[in-house]
């Protein structure tokens, strides 16, 4: 799916607030149902560590908020979307631009709501991998998303 005028203000959003900017990371796609992201993270003078690859932040801030929220937009306000928990694998030190796709499919929200159902809250667990222009994965992000309905009151 293409990005939408609505998706790609939120684009421009996330590459110009300062908490994101801030990673060096730049947002480059959000197709216009949220269940595609793209993002890039360069190494440069922002990015470097000591020993001259891309610092570990970076790696992590670059990819930590976005399975979060394409959650939110996809299963809409009576949805409860936090992060639980995360970690990060170094898999190879990465000494050029990296990139990050997150995809969320139909059969995953039709498997959430199916469980929310039957109980009150469920967790799931994605992984977002950053990968070099070759396909060498540099690190690995597993991120435990806690999702809930909203009790009316």
């Amino acid at each position: 799916m293409r990005e939408s005028f609505r998706t790609r203000l939120m684009r421009w959003g996330f590459n110009l607030w300062p908490c994101y900017r801030g990673t060096g990371a730049r947002v480059t796609f959000i197709a216009g149902d949220w269940r595609e992201v793209r993002v890039k993270l360069p190494l440069s003078w922002r990015t470097r560590n000591y020993v001259g690859t891309i610092f570990g932040g970076s790696l992590y801030a670059a990819v930590d908020p976005f399975y979060m929220i394409m959650l939110m937009k996809n299963l809409g306000p009576d949805a409860v979307v936090w992060d639980k928990a995360a970690s990060i694998r170094f898999r190879k030190p990465g000494r050029g631009t990296l990139t990050a796709s997150f995809l969320l499919d139909e059969a995953e929200l039709v498997e959430i709501r199916r469980l929310l159902l039957e109980q009150p809250k469920v967790d799931r667990s994605y992984t977002v991998q950053l990968v070099d222009r070759e396909g060498v994965v540099h690190a690995e992000v597993e991120k435990v998303i806690h999702i809930s309905l909203r009790r009316s009151s």
